[in-house]
């Protein structure tokens, strides 16, 4: 298991100036699920609080999602695509293995001067993206970095598999990241990884470990696959404890966290950990019971409905944490500095 060392933040701070999001025009309640595989709302809602989710169209591919989202996000910067230095994507389901999908979304985007990657951390690549566009920041490699987090999580789901299908749909959020003074937007940062966990939830072919055939096909090792159980387990030490170093990274304490924006994976884990952390679930920020779980969309989803209904104002400290395959994990504390 490894943890990246100290906070990570520089001589110049970084802060959110521009946020948007993409929802596919489909919704898929759990009663359609419920005629696809054996099981019924009523049992979905109780054990993981998602009643619907987002399905992307068949012509929608993540760096579709990202484009509408990014587009809201330079918007709401007032920035022009041309401006960017630098563009990367979170997704653990790109439009393909290479090119990046951030290279499909800085060619549809037009933003000729900025370099483009993706970053693969599963559930928790966004919040990991964002971790690195700060450090470019503080560093003076970049001034304005687009981030975003877009998934087609329905295109790897085997709708077959009750354990998986039930839990996962489509979205994106972006950002746009730019400088600001230490002390506002970013204040501290937290990344970790378990590896011995990999397994635990995987895509396990269209790599090199086992290439595309028909016995992979076949298989279905081209769809998720995950230990629900272990990796429940996992999220519910591993939330709080990042939750904690993150606003101790920031000198803080959790008391003065006015909004926790959790990755939407499973309503249970997000009330384990506010009980955990002795905080009351209305600090806490939910929508799962809509989207589901979204990948490393989840976080940047929320913070915009969040941002959007008024639960973050300007001021406020808000910790966003994710985690997911790998094993993977990520938080971060920020003061609020848009305008809501």
């Amino acid at each position: 298991m490894t943890e990246s060392a100290g906070t990570g933040m520089g001589l110049r701070g970084s802060t959110i100036t521009g946020i948007g999001r993409y929802l596919p025009r489909r919704i898929m309640t759990n009663h359609e699920i419920e005629k696809m595989v054996d099981t019924s709302d009523e049992w979905i809602v109780t054990r993981t609080g998602i009643r619907e989710r987002r399905i992307a169209a068949p012509e929608e591919a993540s760096s579709d999602l990202a484009y509408a989202a990014s587009q809201e996000a330079l918007a709401g910067a007032g920035i022009t695509p041309a401006q960017l230095d630098l563009i990367i994507v979170g997704t653990a389901t790109p439009d393909m293995l290479f090119p990046a999908t951030a290279c499909i979304l800085q060619d549809r985007l037009g933003a000729k001067q900025a370099g483009a990657f993706d970053l693969s951390a599963a559930c928790s690549s966004w919040v990991y993206a964002v971790a690195v566009a700060h450090g470019y920041i503080a560093a003076g490699l970049a001034k304005t970095v687009l981030v975003a987090g877009a998934e087609t999580l329905s295109k790897f789901t085997n709708w077959k598999d009750r354990d998986t299908c039930v839990l996962f749909g489509d979205s994106a959020g972006a950002v746009v990241m730019q400088a600001c003074e230490p002390g506002s937007g970013f204040l501290s940062f937290y990344l970790g990884a378990d590896g011995a966990g990999g397994s635990l939830i995987a895509i396990p072919a269209g790599g090199s470990r086992i290439p595309a055939s028909f016995e992979s096909i076949e298989r279905n090792q081209h769809f998720m696959q995950m230990n629900g159980r272990e990796v429940y387990k996992f999220a519910v030490r591993c939330i709080p404890k990042a939750i904690e170093e993150a606003v101790q990274r920031a000198h803080l304490t959790i008391d003065d966290v006015d909004v926790f924006i959790p990755h939407q994976a499973n309503i249970r884990i997000i009330d384990a950990a506010a009980g955990r952390l002795g905080q009351p679930r209305e600090k806490f920020f939910i929508n799962v019971e809509r989207y589901g779980n979204t990948s490393s969309a989840s976080v940047p989803v929320a913070l915009y409905e969040a941002v959007e209904g008024g639960r973050v104002k300007p001021g406020d400290v808000v910790v966003l944490v994710a985690f997911g395959g790998g094993l993977t994990w990520g938080s971060c504390a920020l003061r609020w500095t848009k305008p809501s």
